[in-house]
């Protein structure tokens, strides 16, 4: 099984977040991450939606989402040939004397300090999936309080964009 993101030019409109996800997991597909976004023309938003599931099921779920009419365009973001980011927001416990240490880790990652307080430090990075799971890893023993991410966004690497796109190759008819 792989990681598939799937990007989307939609409607901004109300309940278009809610058919794009229950059509995903009607089928029984969990999505990993779903960000969503209203993009320079407010007409439209953009989703990005990574789903981990084999070929197959990919091409039903692309297939399904360019049955929608609010779906106005959709690319499949090949793992070579995208850019992708996620925001996170962690709280981490500050043990006496750990402060400078969970700094330093948070420095090594490229991390900014948000908010510090007494027996806390907050930080935020972006970046790929993993290198937010790395960070996760090591700060774990120093004692985590609280996490949240934005889930991922991504675009096609080089000039192309959504616009451009032609749809996606599907290799079947899927109900």
């Amino acid at each position: 099984m792989d990681r598939h993101v799937l990007s989307l030019l939609v409607d901004n409109s109300a309940g278009v977040l809610e058919r794009t996800a229950g059509l995903i997991s009607r089928r029984g597909f969990n999505i990993d991450s779903l960000s969503v976004g209203e993009t320079g023309d407010p007409r439209f938003s953009r989703m990005t939606i990574i789903v981990t599931c084999d070929a197959r099921a990919q091409d039903q779920i692309v297939g399904q989402l360019l049955k929608q009419v609010f779906v106005k365009k959709l690319q499949v973001l090949p793992s070579d040939s995208r850019v992708m980011r996620e925001l996170l927001l962690v709280k981490v416990s500050t043990a006496p004397g750990k402060r400078a240490e969970i700094l330093d880790i948070a420095n090594v990652f490229r991390a900014k300090a948000i908010d510090v307080c007494a027996d806390s430090l907050t930080l935020e990075i972006t970046g790929e999936i993993d290198k937010s799971e790395a960070l996760i890893r090591i700060l774990n023993e120093f004692g985590i309080l609280e996490i949240t991410r934005t889930g991922s966004t991504a675009l096609c690497r080089g000039s192309e964009t959504i616009y451009d796109s032609k749809p996606p190759e599907i290799s079947g008819d899927f109900e």
